[in-house]
This record gives structure tokens, sequence and C-alpha cells, in this order.
């Protein structure tokens, strides 16, 4: 990914209003981010844990997607991310769809880990709990290929109206 600038990143965001993307916490370290190992920049906020961020790319373009932890979620369990299929902490995140649909009320949610370290873990440079190993044959290349194509998915049903 081609590292992002504030700009960037606040300009992106489909599913918050204006005011939102202004109010919204930044990671500290935005600028020394691992941008070659990245496919989509993701954090925590750290003022508000249960908010959750990430930008990609989708068709062309920046597209950010405003995170929420599910209220029925109670932290963090061990079971397998939806974007890049690692066991691990993962949790239940839910987006607001984007426009009118978000606005009355329509999310969508899937199973992310839990730091939005993806890209990281695809490419083995992240650790992975030890508690569930499976054991791939899948090369780099394909772990990354199939985490785009699931973050592609999602992303495409944030925008999707209801």
């Amino acid at each position: 990914m081609k590292p992002l600038t504030e700009t960037d990143v606040r300009s992106s965001f489909v599913n918050l209003t204006k005011g939102a993307t202004k109010r919204l916490n930044l990671p500290a370290d935005l600028a020394e981010r691992p941008w070659e190992d990245l496919d989509y920049l993701g954090w925590r906020d750290p003022k508000a844990p249960q908010n959750s961020y990430l930008v990609t790319e989708h068709d062309g373009r920046l597209c950010g997607v405003a995170l929420r932890a599910s209220r029925q979620a109670r932290g963090a369990r061990k079971t397998m991310c939806a974007l890049c299929a690692t066991v691990g902490d993962v949790s239940l995140l839910v987006a607001s769809r984007a426009g009118r649909s978000g606005q009355d009320g329509n999310s969508v949610g899937t199973y992310i880990c839990t730091d939005l370290d993806c890209s990281l873990k695809a490419r083995g440079k992240r650790k992975v709990a030890d508690t569930l190993i499976l054991q791939e044959t899948l090369s780099v290349e394909q772990k990354v290929d199939r985490l785009l194509g699931n973050l592609d998915s999602f992303v495409a049903r944030v925008l999707r109206p209801a």
C-alpha cells in the first residue's frame, strides 16, 4: 500500500459524517507504518477501543470504513478471521452501511483480527497465537490475494444498499 497522509485518511470514509471524520483519532504512528507490508491501514481508537477503522483501495479509490465492536461480543475470542483466515484473537466488528442505508440503521458485520494486523499475519511478519495453528500450504502471495479478495468483498457489502 502506498503511504497515506492524514488528509487521505480523513477524506476516505464512506460511512462517517464529515464532522465524525474530523473528530476521529488517527494512529499516532501513521508516518512510521510498514506501508510496503500493508494491504490496508487498520487501527483501533486508543481513546475509544470499541471503535476501529480501516482504509483500503476499492474500485480504484480509497475507501475508509468505521467499525464498532459488537455489543454482544465479550472481547476477543480465539476464532478464524474472515479476512486473513488466521486463528487468533478475533472480534465481531460491525460497520454501518454507506449512504442512506446506513443512516436508516443498516449495518454489516464480520469477524476480523482484533488488532487489525491481517496484512502482517498473511506475510508471516506477525506471530499468530499458538493455541491453534492450522498448517496451510498456500504461498504468501496466495494468502495476500485471499486477504485482498475477502477485504474487497466486505467493503462492497458496506457500500451496497440494503
